[in-house]
């Protein structure tokens, strides 16, 4: 995970829309950005659903949220559009910006060591820079944590 006061890395990657997105885009604007192992499973579903439920909130307060896996575009399309999400998801499939956010790390799965993505979430003020990071995060409570933090 990466440390808090530190410049929030940036990045280039395709959205949902097969569009090229940089986290420098956002500059002026405070960003949720939170990464996830995979669209369409049960705990990433919660957790992008709960965002997707409190974005009015989070709007409100000047954030965008941008989620990121290493799911396809076409991936992040069907999810998004399924659930109905109303904010960015990009696609990391080379693990550029998961790499460069200390979040591909070793992980037990059913008894067996693997690489995944750590669920993990940064708060990212309006001059890039990381002002709260949260690493294996609980999926269904994540979004309304993180709002309770911007509310403070």
């Amino acid at each position: 995970m990466l440390e808090i006061g530190k410049k929030a890395p940036d990045f280039t990657l395709l959205n949902q829309d097969n569009e090229s997105m940089s986290l420098s885009d956002f500059k002026g604007k405070k960003v949720i950005l939170y990464f996830y192992p995979r669209d369409n499973t049960p705990g990433c579903t919660k957790q992008a659903c709960g965002f997707g439920e409190l974005y009015p909130n989070f709007v409100e307060h000047g954030v965008e949220i941008i989620g990121i896996s290493k799911d396809s575009v076409v991936s992040h399309k069907r999810f998004k559009d399924k659930y109905q999400l109303p904010f960015i998801l990009l696609s990391d499939p080379e693990l550029e910006a998961i790499k460069a956010y200390d979040v591909w790390k070793e992980k037990n799965m059913y008894g067996k060591k693997v690489m995944g993505v750590v669920r993990t979430t940064y708060l990212i003020d309006e001059d890039g820079m990381i002002i709260k990071a949260f690493e294996k995060v609980k999926a269904a409570n994540n979004p309304q944590n993180m709002l309770k933090e911007i509310e403070e």
